[in-house]
Parts: C-alpha cells; structure tokens; sequence
C-alpha cells in the first residue's frame, strides 16, 4: 500500500489533534500534518482563554481586585481568565512561573494549578512512540504525522537516503516507511523489472552494450542508479 503525501503544518486543538486529510483524487496527495501528541488526562481540565482589558476605575469608580493577591487593581491594564480579573504579574503557571499573559492566550486548570499549555501537556499529555527510532515522543514536542505514524522532527526524513524533508516537500509512505520520491520511484522501477523478466534482460543487455563501447566516466553518471546498479547482475 502506498501513499503520496505533501509536507505540511497545520495548527492543532488544545486537547486533540486537528487532523485533516485533503484527498486529491487526480494525483492522490494527502496532506500530512504536524502537531502534538493527543491529551487525555483522567479528568476533565479547565481551559480558558486570556484577554488584557483596561482597567476603568478611573471611568467607573469600581475598582476590581486580584484573584491571585486579593489586592486592588490599579494598573491601567489588567487580564481576565476564568471569568476573574488579575494583575499581569499575578497571572502565571504555577509550573514554570511564567507570565501567562506573555506565552499565550489560552491557560488551564487542573489539579489546583494554573498551567501554561506546555506544562500542562507535559504533566498530563500522553506520550507516544517514533515509528522511525522507536523511542518516546514526550506529550509536549512538536511532532510530524503521516497516516497513523508518529516521527521526531529529526527523524522525519527518506529511510532509504536520509535526506531530510522541508514542509512541502512530497513524500511517500511505502509498506510502512518514509521514502523520497527518487527513492520510490527507483524502488518502482526494480518492482516492474522484477515482475517482468523480459524487460530485465532488455535492460541488461543495454547496459552491456554500453561496457563494450567504452563510454566516458561521465555518460554513466548521467545514467540512473538502478542502471549502474545491474551492471552486478
């Protein structure tokens, strides 16, 4: 079974990945997709968003007070998460203790803490496995996808010649590995040969030819591998 696919990056949930595939039935393209590892802690978390608000006291005369300090709000600037208000310094993961307000506009709750989306996919993500080097992807690194298989960036690359893939870059997945589209084409034509002894000997018979006209060195590097390659045969 094999499949084209493109390289490409797309954005993803905050607890699942967003997955989708835009099958092109003229070339068989599928889009592949960069994301994180699926979140599934054993109970729900709270997710809310961050917004910065100006703070209207002067306006109003209603001062708001802090839910992280209880102190009163007198800055021009404050932030609203989970429906209360905060000053910006007050605001932070309670992980890493960085200013929630800065990293992002999401932020969640779990456990009695306020986390940022990386400490909070690092504590309560679920790992997974590199279908390349077979070892763990934690839950908080970027990955890349194609099909069903998970791969570190640095191992998203042709199994066959290394070469390492840039985003839109096409790629094929071939029983199950991760192949250039030079390598899979030359994996295709030793397949037809194979399956078609006829044009096997055509193909021999030609590159003997070429020996017994002693060609210079560089008409055989204009030729394709898998024709240098049977000259063993």
């Amino acid at each position: 079974m094999h499949s084209t696919d493109n390289v490409a990056v797309e954005s993803i949930n905050d607890h699942t990945v967003n997955v989708q595939s835009n099958r092109i039935l003229s070339s068989g393209i599928v889009a592949s997709t960069m994301g994180h590892t699926t979140v599934t802690p054993n109970t729900p978390a709270i997710q809310s968003s961050i917004s910065s608000a100006p703070n209207l006291v002067g306006t109003t005369g209603l001062a708001k007070d802090c839910a992280g300090c209880g102190k009163r709000i007198t800055e021009r600037f404050m932030l609203k998460a989970l429906d209360l208000f905060w000053h910006e310094d007050c605001l932070k993961c309670g992980c890493c203790d960085c200013r929630l307000g800065e990293v992002g506009s999401t932020l969640y709750t779990k456990a009695n803490l306020i986390l940022c989306k990386r400490d909070y996919l690092r504590l309560f993500g679920t790992t997974g496995y590199c279908a390349a080097c077979n070892k763990v992807i934690p839950a908080f690194e970027m990955v890349m996808r194609a099909k069903n298989n998970v791969y570190h960036l640095e191992c998203f690359a042709c199994q066959q010649c290394n070469h390492r893939f840039c985003v839109g870059d096409r790629f094929y997945l071939c029983d199950n590995k991760i192949l250039c589209e030079y390598d899979y084409e030359e994996r295709l034509v030793f397949a037809n040969m194979t399956s078609n002894p006829s044009s096997l000997a055509h193909i021999r018979r030609q590159v003997s030819n070429l020996q017994v006209k002693s060609l210079i060195p560089s008409t055989f590097l204009l030729l394709p591998s898998y024709f240098i390659v049977l000259c063993l045969f």
